[in-house]
């Protein structure tokens, strides 16, 4: 007897392949083998006529989906049927969540068969789960058929009906969507909070005191019995702090007078608190989770994680990855415990087998968390992988271990310090018993936050203590815009809001950014002035579909399909046909949209227009009937657009680049300039022969006007060679990039060593001297002690640096350089040999290796090339603060190009073609 087993892809199947006994064959459909038709050339002439045709569904008929094969599965289909004729059986394996049930009907439906045929489900692709599934065959699961059918036709319906409208209104080529539309007015909605933000400014005084020979930090807390005023206090709206709060504000002129007075006072510790406290491991990962992390952890995209994880679930390593589940079977709770007593003890263990619940109703009905699969847990490296299947695996691997751990528990320590009517505090935070902090510590949204694993240790500190103050600094503060969302935070706030669906989360975000709705500037998710146009229509005239409640409400009824709570049938008639459906709504709209407006985006505290047009976003300025049309450069969010920047885009585009001299040693004119990414200085002209001139973009913080022919030489001049380092004899440069100025200890394939300036040294004229001053300073985090080795072990054999033991929070561990590599469990202190040093430390260069292997892809560059980035942490802070008076010199700029109307209509902006003659 022979079995055809069909599962998607040829990964799966070459894994599954090794499971199955003889006579069966395995065959790969290549995901669907059909669908509705994707374009006009698809649709059969049978129904070409029909007006529903292009729609693919045909809502007179109840909703009937027209199904096609398309050009490139009719080999596939073919393959499927010729191998079907040879077997006596068939079995459909695809993925056990609706998608894969949709797929396993459509091969039903095409295929035909005439032999038996069973529906076989696995979570995870191990000889034992295969050869259960295999005992345990079912028949397709109709309502989870009827519930992707559903989603997928009303995705359709929305598409295909809203996305026509938005090309003739503003721009060809937009779409939109049931789950995207959205996702676009999320982040619209955020960038129009920091467009309305007003920022504020305090100050505080930080002291570094000392206890005999420990030093720690303090900060200003209260003034006469007042707490200081902190960021938090401030209204965004207005810059002020906020109403009904009783706070001691501080400016520049008062910080500077208490520093004077209180650096001389006698400084007592007035209290000393110590505040216990636990914290549990998160949860195995779901398929939201895991997005999350990967992107906090491994600047990995949603639609790249689920790209790696596909790889993983195939290949055999991991359990499916599209669920919703928190849930771990008890195979793999085993699994993990026996991980964590083998590689950490029995005290790491948590006493008692811990179990999660899955909170979301319509979760998706794979049965597990996302895991290491099979009954024991190989480590990362046992796998043999590599770069993001390693990177993706360890972090499975290890969050599933940590969910059977101990709680860790820590110390929170807050000191009081009182000097005269001041009272000054420090907070420090011990780590009593590390737990799951050995194995796993879940990342960070907010790039400036502590690392939550590093103790802060004060030295021990008693009431009436006395301390001297080493130093104390005055230090102004900005209140910052509402953070952009991140694809981690975007994805966070989509499934708390339950739109969508997890699994739909990648391709979501991948669509937005594919069809110009978001840009990726670094990690943060910036919407185009086209999104804001997209979201404007669709709020003011179909704002369901982009209400959230609404769209979590669609979700819930889809859910609710699944489980057969409710048909199908009956809500596709009510959401699209009727007087209240989306098709009467649409016609009804078209004919009184106006297509100038819809292209408009307001801003109002603009004096010049915003519209969309047939090349991209631009600014139209109108003044005694001359109107200049100018395009934005790419890189400026809608939140930082101001009069200032929209002048020097309109004089640019009138007057041309403004000529800052000649070069004193070429005699090429040096020009500055406005470009995708900013400001920028020229050398020379653009032609056949010079195609790309030398050019260099401006310090951040540097404003045009300020650009000097001395300024403008120097930066073109970037890098800068210092000199060579004296114990290497490689070269030691300065130069510019995305994180501002540098140094870098360039000694080729040994690597590059980079410092940041720091605020009083200028890139120009730093000299060698003071670069290798900066090179000497170590490269430290914020709160970290100072931690002393235990044990030297001896030089490295390579480079002859040492390797030394030192104890942390979590236990030993060896250092050689950059690396540290922790030291197994039960190994003692006077044991460990420089060899086995060697060896630990090789394996976790390879794994870290593994996280760092790519660069960002899609880096926002300068004109002048790709930046360097240099070390230390940096925030990137978009200008929020208003600018006044510009707008009655943008408008005389318009007035005085009065007589050059027509050739500001006709000549292309320096950044591209025109994009007004689209309106």
């Amino acid at each position: 007897m022979s079995t055809l087993v069909i599962v998607e892809s040829p990964t799966k199947a070459k894994t599954i392949r090794n499971y199955l006994p003889s006579g069966y064959r395995v065959e790969a459909s290549m995901g669907h083998v059909r669908d509705l038709p994707r374009s006009a050339s698809e649709i059969p002439a049978r129904v070409k006529g029909e007006k529903w045709a292009q729609l693919g569904v045909n809502p007179e008929a109840d909703f009937a989906p027209l199904y096609v094969i398309p050009g490139d599965k009719k080999k596939v289909v073919k393959t499927l049927k010729d191998a079907l004729k040879q077997a006596d059986e068939l079995v459909l394996a695809t993925d056990e969540d609706r998608e894969g049930e949709s797929i396993s009907w459509h091969l039903l439906q095409v295929l035909n068969p005439k032999v038996p045929t069973k529906r076989m489900v696995f979570h995870e692709i191990t000889e034992e789960a295969i050869h259960a599934a295999l005992e345990n065959c079912r028949d397709i699961d109709n309502q989870l058929v009827h519930a992707q059918e559903t989603r997928r036709i009303l995705d359709r319906l929305v598409g295909y009906t809203l996305s026509p409208l938005l090309w003739k209104k503003i721009a060809g080529g937009l779409s939109a969507g049931r789950v995207q539309s959205v996702a676009v007015k999320l982040v619209v909605t955020r960038e129009k909070e920091r467009r309305a933000f007003r920022k504020g400014d305090y100050w505080d005084l930080k002291a570094t005191l000392l206890k005999q020979k420990a030093s720690f930090e303090a900060r200003l807390h209260s003034l006469e019995g007042t707490r200081l005023a902190t960021g938090s206090d401030f209204d965004e709206a207005t810059g002020q702090i906020a109403a009904g709060r009783s706070v001691v504000l501080l400016d520049e002129t008062q910080a500077r007078q208490l520093q004077t007075r209180l650096q001389s006072g006698v400084w007592t510790v007035s209290n000393v608190e110590e505040r216990p406290s636990t914290r549990k491991p998160a949860p195995p990962f779901t398929t939201s989770t895991l997005q999350q992390e990967a992107n906090r952890k491994l600047r990995l995209s949603a639609r790249d994680t689920m790209r790696v994880a596909q790889n993983l679930y195939e290949q055999g390593y991991i359990t499916y990855m599209r669920t919703d589940s928190v849930h771990l079977s008890q195979q793999a709770i085993e699994a993990a415990r026996s991980c964590v007593e083998t590689r950490y003890g029995q005290a790491y263990l948590s006493p008692q087998p811990r179990q999660y619940a899955t909170k979301a109703k319509g979760a998706q009905e794979a049965h597990e968390a996302i895991r290491p699969a099979g009954s024991s847990f190989r480590s990362p490296n046992e796998t043999g992988l590599s770069g993001r299947e390693a990177a993706v695996y360890d972090l499975i691997w290890k969050r599933t271990i940590a969910s059977q751990m101990a709680e860790a528990r820590q110390t929170h320590v807050t000191a009081s310090i009182e000097v005269e009517a001041a009272v000054f505090r420090a907070t420090g935070k011990r780590i009593d018993f590390p737990g799951f902090f050995r194995a796993y510590v879940e990342g960070s949204d907010d790039p400036e936050a502590a690392i939550e694993d590093q103790e802060i240790l004060l030295p021990p500190l008693r009431t009436g203590d006395g301390l001297s103050c080493a130093n104390l600094e005055a230090i102004g503060h900005e209140t910052q815009p509402p953070a952009r969302y991140t694809e981690a935070t975007l994805v966070k706030v989509l499934e708390s809001e339950g739109i969508g669906r997890p699994s739909t989360y990648a391709t979501v975000i991948g669509t937005i950014i594919d069809r110009g709705y978001v840009r990726l500037s670094g990690n943060s998710l910036i919407p185009t002035f086209t999104a804001f146009a997209v979201t404007a229509l669709l709020e003011q005239n179909f704002p369901d579909l982009v209400d959230v409640h609404f769209t979590a409400r669609m979700e819930q009824t889809l859910d609710d399909i699944s489980t057969g709570e409710a048909d199908w049938l009956p809500y596709l008639r009510s959401f699209y046909a009727g007087d209240q459906g989306l098709e009467h709504q649409v016609q009804t709209r078209e004919t009184q949209i106006d297509a100038t407006v819809a292209r408009t985006v307001l801003l109002n505290d603009l004096a010049a227009r915003v519209r969309i047009g047939r090349y991209g976003p631009y600014i139209e300025l109108d003044s005694d009937g001359a109107s200049v049309r100018a395009s934005i450069p790419p890189d400026v969010p809608p939140a930082d657009l101001d009069d200032d920047q929209i002048e020097r885009i309109i004089k640019q585009k009138v007057e041309g680049p403004d000529k800052v001299g000649l070069h004193p040693e070429t005699g090429e004119p040096i020009y500055l300039r406005i470009g995708p990414y900013g400001p920028y200085v020229q050398l020379g002209d653009s032609s056949d022969e010079n195609p790309n001139p030398k050019r260099a973009s401006l310090p951040k913080g540097l404003d045009a006007g300020q650009v000097t022919l001395d300024l403008a030489v120097g930066l073109l001049a970037l890098p800068r060679q210092l000199g060579y380092h004296p114990e290497t004899g490689a070269a030691i440069k300065a130069s510019q990039g995305r994180f501002g100025p540098y140094i870098v200890h360039d000694q080729g394939k040994e690597g590059r060593d980079y410092r940041s300036l720091k605020g009083d040294d200028d890139v120009l004229t730093i000299t060698l001297e003071r670069a290798l001053e900066l090179l000497a300073q170590p490269k430290t985090g914020r709160g970290r002690k100072k931690v002393e080795s235990l044990k030297t072990l001896g030089p490295h054999p390579e480079d002859q640096d040492p390797i030394a033991v030192f104890n942390g929070p979590y236990g030993l561990y060896v250092n050689h350089g950059k690396v540290n590599a922790s030291v197994p469990e039960g190994v003692d202190l006077a044991t460990i040999t420089l060899e086995q040093a060697l060896g630990w430390l090789k394996a976790k260069a390879s794994s870290q290796g593994t996280k760092t292997s790519k660069a960002r892809a899609n880096r926002s560059k300068q004109p002048g090339g790709a930046a360097a980035k240099p070390s230390g942490r940096t925030t990137r802070t978009a200008a929020a603060t208003k600018k006044t008076g510009a707008t009655s010199k943008t408008t005389a700029i318009a007035k005085k190009t009065k007589t050059k109307s027509t050739r500001a209509k006709t000549t292309p902006p320096a950044s591209g073609p025109d994009p007004g003659s689209a309106s």
